[in-house]
């Protein structure tokens, strides 16, 4: 019987990744311009340096990363939010895995919860109801973050507690959106991007149709694509070569999963329970208007930042660590000159390192420093 493994497997070839190499490399040639690509997603860096794939590109490519990490994204003083939360009396702070060890002004959760503080890294939103139900007597504010992918899981908890009347469940909603994220990495005087590949996991709730105006407002290409490696290179030779033909579309290659429209009704169950915030601002990128979604009015009751007066003064990061660089894609990990000395895994110094979808962590792990 054909198991999840050697499906994948099909997408992890030798000879497959080898073969699309030498197409890229010999279509490359043709380039009028070298080709700077943003991968968005910090699960395209992460497959780009773990299989090595910027290796087998000639030099007239280069990867640029992007800020498609929502827990890199998340500034200090939201991480200060959160912390101040985990310290209310009868407070139980729930949040999904990496946000634990992102540092904020006052420590990590992590360094919190150490502290003595309830805090509880889930794995599946909806456990966050278990434990409200669980704690009938304490108050369980679930830390919501990221993109458009994981925005729905969040409404589907949120509906749920509606539903059972579980009064005990507050939220502090974290969850931004791509595209202004993209138009804010362009709008940098130094960008020098020229072409995107898409965020895939996100494209199969919104559709691929969410980047056709970044396509016309940039002229620029942009695929959508998967994670594996063969998926990557794909999409790579789509990019070249529409570049080399002097086309600028919005193509997908994951088309496995992503249509135009995406998921319709994981969209609805988003536009029921979110609407846009005026104002958010992102780790790296600023303040960017229309990029973040927060509870909609009649959900008032349960926003945690109406309940609990939090400190909403912006924190710089520490002038030592590039993550905002990083993130809008002007340097490296290897150029931050605190990378694998006072900033690694076990003591990260900027979020770009903590989280499994960070460049630094990226980094990190596939290039063997220790």
């Amino acid at each position: 019987m054909l198991t999840l493994d050697d499906l994948f497997q099909g997408f992890r070839q030798p000879e497959v990744i080898r073969a699309l190499a030498g197409e890229i490399a010999t279509l490359a040639a043709r380039l009028p311009e070298p080709l700077r690509v943003m991968e968005v997603c910090g699960g395209h860096t992460h497959t780009i340096m773990k299989y090595g794939l910027n290796q087998l590109m000639p030099e007239q490519i280069e990867f640029i990363h992007g800020p498609g990490c929502p827990v890199c994204v998340m500034p200090k003083e939201r991480i200060d939010q959160a912390i101040a939360l985990a310290e209310q009396p009868g407070v139980i702070l729930a949040t999904l895995g990496d946000m634990i060890r992102v540092p904020g002004s006052r420590g990590s959760l992590a360094q919190c919860r150490a502290r003595g503080c309830d805090v509880r890294p889930l794995y599946d939103p909806l456990d966050a109801l278990t434990l409200a139900q669980e704690n009938p007597d304490r108050t369980v504010v679930f830390f919501a973050i990221g993109f458009e992918t994981t925005t729905p899981m969040t409404a589907a908890l949120l509906l749920q507690a509606e539903a059972l009347g579980i009064a005990n469940l507050l939220f502090h909603i974290n969850h931004v959106l791509v595209p202004p994220a993209i138009d804010a990495v362009m709008a940098e005087p130094a960008c020098r991007v020229n072409a995107f590949i898409g965020p895939s996991h996100v494209s199969v709730i919104t559709g691929s149709e969410l980047y056709r105006p970044i396509v016309e407002r940039y002229r620029l290409p942009l695929v959508v694509s998967g994670f594996e490696p063969v998926d990557m290179m794909e999409a790579m030779l789509m990019l070249v070569r529409q570049k080399v033909e002097g086309r600028s579309e919005l193509e997908v290659q994951y088309r496995r999963a992503v249509t135009p429209q995406g998921n319709l009704v994981a969209q609805q169950m988003v536009a029921r329970c979110f609407e846009l915030r005026e104002h958010f601002r992102w780790r790296g990128l600023g303040d960017i208007p229309a990029s973040a979604l927060g509870l909609r009015a009649e959900f008032a009751h349960r926003d945690a930042e109406r309940h609990f007066a939090l400190d909403q003064t912006p924190i710089e990061d520490h002038k030592a660590c590039q993550c905002a660089d990083i993130l809008r894609g002007l340097a490296k990990p290897s150029d931050c000159r605190v990378f694998g000395r006072g900033c690694d895994p076990t003591r990260p110094m900027g979020s770009c390192m903590v989280s499994s979808e960070g460049a630094c962590n990226a980094y990190y792990r596939y290039k063997g420093i220790a």
